[in-house]
């Protein structure tokens, strides 16, 4: 077959037929033709040249070209496709390396060979173009619902038709028990689409959190319309769900808006959840208020909260104490994952327990570092003292205002808590130096000799020891473990030290060891501060 007048328009044709019928750009089908034809006019003319084709949009010719391109002499590795700057000349006025010389060559004629081949390049051209714009299509609709049909069954995994494409629906990501038959509709959440060589993979959800948010921006015109924001999802799927709203219009009721007419907006999205029960909380900025709202209907006497091991503690009445942890816990599981918080659930005869346990034990703590009697040692304990230091460097005012306490027994106090102290530090430096404990390390400010002793213990003897440290090694901190926070214990972490101190105690040993240039940690502080200002603005 050779590309003559008498078939140049039909090639136009065929193009237009292609794209229309696959829904694809016609020019991407005309470039599949022109590196088919160019491939045949290759093999017909030499692998080894720079052959060409270009189809006229308007009238179909093909026209092929040879093109060579312009190289430094000792460059020259293929003299079919490549030529020197002296070789150009003839062809070029003023030849430059990197110009190109482009010659018209006879068109082919294509054998069947040459024909069949053609036909595969275009056909896999047309299948990338059209694989490309279904990838493309379906990827802005990530996140998501979409409505399909079920084809088939396939190990438990539902394969639904989504339009231009398949959808695979995993048996862990449908609710419950569902089972569905072929022809049956439903209704999903694009979970992720992915690029793969057999065309683009569209995983399915009915269990993902944002399923149910979007079931609600289906059912809510206020959510659809930004006046009331979904704040957080959690899901039970199939059982129990919690979700989080907050409106920017003083006047909408979140929760009535969510909840709707006699509940008409809220059961449309039960019961295409399968009748998942919905508890729609208000959502507030304060998370105490917030996890309140969130353990209802349980009713909370005291929320305590640990922000740096986030952790929260949350005191019920003994009565409400299996209400707010919920059947096999789900109360408290969902609360959890809609503050982001572990959450700690005790009655409120337990907390009472755990402060006498508390206030018995400073008691017994001043009672034999200060040889106090029970009473005095009560007192100082019902002022709020929890600890030697607390007791040895206060101002002295603060321990006048106890009742029966005047300047010479406060005084007297101060001098047994410090000579305790000092006791305390020689034995602890002792210890320290007893196991190799260094003077580099032990005259490091910032370390207390109780410190000093608990890294010797752990084989952090000098000041190189300590600045190869993490700050997580000595503060502490939590690892999340197959979904769980597990805790890291750190080597001074009962000496309450923070993150953000132990980062700065092991910077300033880096320092003092010359491992740091304070000028560049000082220049890149700088620098993120500006990336920082540059962003806000």
């Amino acid at each position: 077959m050779a590309i003559t007048s008498a078939n140049q328009l039909e090639l136009l044709q065929t193009a237009e037929a292609v794209a229309r019928e696959k829904m694809i750009d016609p020019d991407l089908v005309i470039q599949a033709m022109e590196e088919s034809l160019a491939r045949a006019a290759k093999s017909r003319y030499g692998s080894e040249m720079d052959i060409r084709v270009a189809i006229d949009r308007k009238t179909g010719r093909a026209q092929f070209t040879r093109v060579r391109t312009v190289v430094e002499d000792e460059a020259v590795e293929n003299y079919q496709a490549q030529v020197t700057v002296a070789q150009a000349r003839p062809y070029l006025a003023d030849p430059k390396v990197g110009d190109e010389i482009v010659d018209e060559v006879p068109p082919v004629d294509l054998g069947r060979i040459a024909a069949q081949s053609a036909k595969q390049v275009i056909l896999q051209k047309v299948r990338e173009a059209e694989r490309d714009k279904q990838y493309d299509e379906f990827i802005e609709r990530k996140g998501s619902i979409i409505n399909g049909v079920v084809k088939r069954e396939e190990y438990g995994n539902i394969i639904v038709d989504v339009g231009r494409g398949e959808g695979i629906l995993r048996r862990n990501e449908k609710i419950g028990r569902e089972s569905y038959r072929p022809n049956d509709r439903i209704r999903c959440y694009i979970k992720d689409v992915r690029r793969e060589a057999r065309g683009p993979q569209i995983f399915l959800s009915r269990t993902d959190p944002m399923f149910m948010a979007e079931l609600f921006k289906m059912e809510v015109p206020e959510i659809y319309d930004n006046v009331i924001e979904i704040k957080a999802v959690a899901r039970d799927p199939g059982s129990r769900a919690k979700i989080a709203v907050i409106s920017y219009d003083s006047s909408i009721d979140p929760v009535g808006a969510c909840v709707g007419m006699r509940g008409s907006r809220v059961q449309a999205v039960v019961n295409e959840l399968q009748g998942e029960k919905i508890d729609i909380i208000p959502w507030n900025e304060d998370q105490a208020t917030f996890l309140v709202n969130a353990l209802q209907p349980a009713e909370v006497s005291k929320v305590v909260i640990d922000e740096e091991a986030g952790k929260i503690e949350v005191v019920v009445p003994d009565e409400q104490l299996s209400q707010a942890i919920g059947r096999r816990g789900q109360n408290v599981r969902l609360a959890s994952q809609l503050t982001g918080l572990d959450i700690d659930i005790m009655t409120e005869s337990d907390e009472s327990e755990r402060r006498q346990a508390e206030f018995a034990e400073r008691t017994k703590l001043f009672m034999d570092t200060l040889d106090l009697d029970e009473f005095f040692a009560q007192l100082l304990v019902s002022e709020g003292f929890t600890n030697l230091e607390e007791v040895a460097y206060v101002d002295l005012d603060e321990l006048l205002v106890i009742e029966g306490v005047d300047e010479s027994t406060a005084q007297e106090l101060q001098t047994r808590a410090r000579e305790f102290i000092e006791e305390q530090n020689r034995k602890a430096l002792e210890t320290a130096r007893a196991l190799g404990a260094e003077d580099s390390l032990i005259g490091f400010d910032g370390l207390t000799p109780q410190m000093v002793e608990a890294l010797a213990k752990d084989d952090v003897k000098t000041l190189e020891d300590f600045a190869t440290c993490a700050d997580w090694e000595l503060a502490g901190g939590w690892t999340t473990v197959n979904g769980e926070r597990v805790k890291d214990e750190g080597i001074l972490e009962k000496f309450d030290m923070s993150l953000e101190e132990a980062q700065h105690l092991v910077m300033t040993a880096r320092i003092q060891l010359g491992w740091v240039d304070p000028s560049e940690l000082n220049a890149g502080a700088e620098d993120e501060t500006e990336e920082e200002e540059a962003d806000e603005a």
